[in-house]
């Protein structure tokens, strides 16, 4: 499929008070554009100020597959909570062999320190602080200096995400967001990784539809949402990176 005609080009940016491009009309085309298209026209139009988030679940993969074929100069990050899964580092690095990249790591305090100001296990006292600590506040200092970012959320993935759109201004953190996957099954994922023998995280084999840190995490039962899992026992559905 061919991008609208607006969608192609590579448009610098003058901006975020006044973008170069009209934001209703590229976001409407961006939702019947190709998940290529899509990522090809923000790396072309933010350039460098364009961050691609990875949290090494299996929508990442695919994002960092993408945009590498497209520009091999894309820049990727993620948010190291210090918690994260051994098979989770062990993704990265294999996404790093393969594609020949690297990601910015963020971090906010060490666990000692948090422990030390907030007490021990802070996550199963109040996931929203330690979320806030360890994800929200390095996401922060992550896009701070760019315009837009990428991420890899799907429709299906829960039910707070069923309306998210593919581009769009993102008031939490104030700058273009890039759902990209948005409107991509589960199906359609595992398809794509097939067929071009993407690196993912081992989890996924054993039951994990959606990984986070370890303390918050485990395989969802028969018949639960894919991402309840995550923060199990409580009413928590979101790290609060996502609305």
């Amino acid at each position: 499929m061919k991008p609208p005609a607006t969608l192609t080009g590579s448009v610098p940016t003058t901006g975020l008070d006044s973008p170069p491009f009209d934001p209703e009309q590229v976001a409407a085309e961006l939702e019947s554009a190709s998940t290529e298209d899509a990522l090809r026209w923000a790396i072309e139009t933010f350039g460098q100020k364009l961050y691609i988030a990875c949290s090494f679940q299996k929508t990442s993969s695919i994002t960092v597959h993408m945009a590498s074929q497209i520009d091999p100069e894309a820049r990727f990050f993620y948010i190291d909570t210090d918690v994260l899964f051994p098979e989770t580092y062990e993704t990265k690095e294999r996404l790093e062999q393969r594609y020949g990249t690297k990601f910015h790591r963020y971090s906010s305090m060490t666990l000692e320190q948090q422990a030390g100001l907030y007490g021990d296990e802070l996550w199963g006292r109040d996931p929203d602080a330690c979320c806030g600590i360890r994800k929200v506040d390095p996401m922060r200092s992550a896009l701070a200096s760019v315009d837009c970012w990428v991420s890899g959320i799907r429709r299906e993935d829960s039910q707070s995400r069923a309306s998210a759109p593919k581009f769009a201004w993102d008031k939490r953190f104030n700058l273009w967001k890039l759902n990209p996957l948005a409107d991509w099954s589960e199906q359609d994922v595992w398809r794509y990784i097939s067929d071009n023998d993407i690196p993912y995280n081992s989890l996924h084999d054993e039951g994990y539809p959606s990984i986070g840190c370890t303390h918050c995490t485990r395989r969802p039962a028969a018949g639960e949402d894919a991402r309840a899992g995550r923060w199990a026992g409580t009413t928590k559905t979101e790290c609060g990176l996502h609305g």
